[in-house]
């Protein structure tokens, strides 16, 4: 074998390798898990998910290879007044003693814009398991501008946004319809966590 015959066969076993995915996990402290729904068409009442973990298996060179899991904390449900928490975490809705857990687990992700994708996944809730879309928003990647200043920030950092909705009733929580529920999501996730 020649030596530029050797260069041209190392060059495409190099481009034909997959890069690896860099793994984050999300920072709890910034990470907020919200959803909004209707009340009777009244109001729009509003709560949080205080405990959630995600781990992103980040294909920074072909973003659609990335993978997405997440796992939310049911009990950690607060909408800032007691009595509506308990109803919610009791048999009539949640029923976070018998479904401890709502995990989320990307099937498919299609790149929309430079900083945008749709990430489709398996939702599950109360034991009952569908597709959701959401709709996320890359809002930053690389180092953490506190990362100078505190060691904890030091490293890669990824920040995202996400939207979707969901009906409720398909999950068999609830024994009426509110409409869509609004998932909201804000985080920052961590290289290595």
């Amino acid at each position: 074998m020649t030596l530029k015959s050797w260069i041209a066969a190392a060059a495409l076993t190099v481009s034909m390798t997959p890069a690896l995915a860099q793994t984050y996990k999300t920072d709890q402290g910034h990470t907020e898990v919200r959803f909004n729904w209707s009340h009777a068409g009244v109001s729009t009442q509003h709560g949080e998910f205080t405990k959630a973990e995600g781990v992103l298996d980040l294909n920074a060179d072909d973003v659609e290879a990335s993978t997405l899991n997440v796992t939310i904390d049911t009990s950690s449900l607060s909408s800032g007044f007691g009595p509506l928490d308990d109803h919610l975490k009791s048999a009539d809705f949640l029923e976070v003693e018998t479904y401890p857990e709502i995990t989320f687990v990307s099937t498919e992700i299609n790149r929309t814009g430079d900083k945008t994708a749709d990430v489709i996944g398996d939702l599950t809730i109360h034991g009952v398991t569908k597709p959701v879309t959401l709709s996320v928003t890359l809002t930053h990647q690389g180092a953490h501008p506190l990362g100078g200043a505190l060691e904890y920030y030091q490293g890669d950092w990824v920040a995202f946004t996400a939207i979707g909705e969901i009906d409720h009733m398909e999950f068999g929580v609830g024994p009426f319809s509110t409409g869509p529920i609004t998932i909201m999501i804000d985080t920052e996730m961590k290289a290595g966590g």
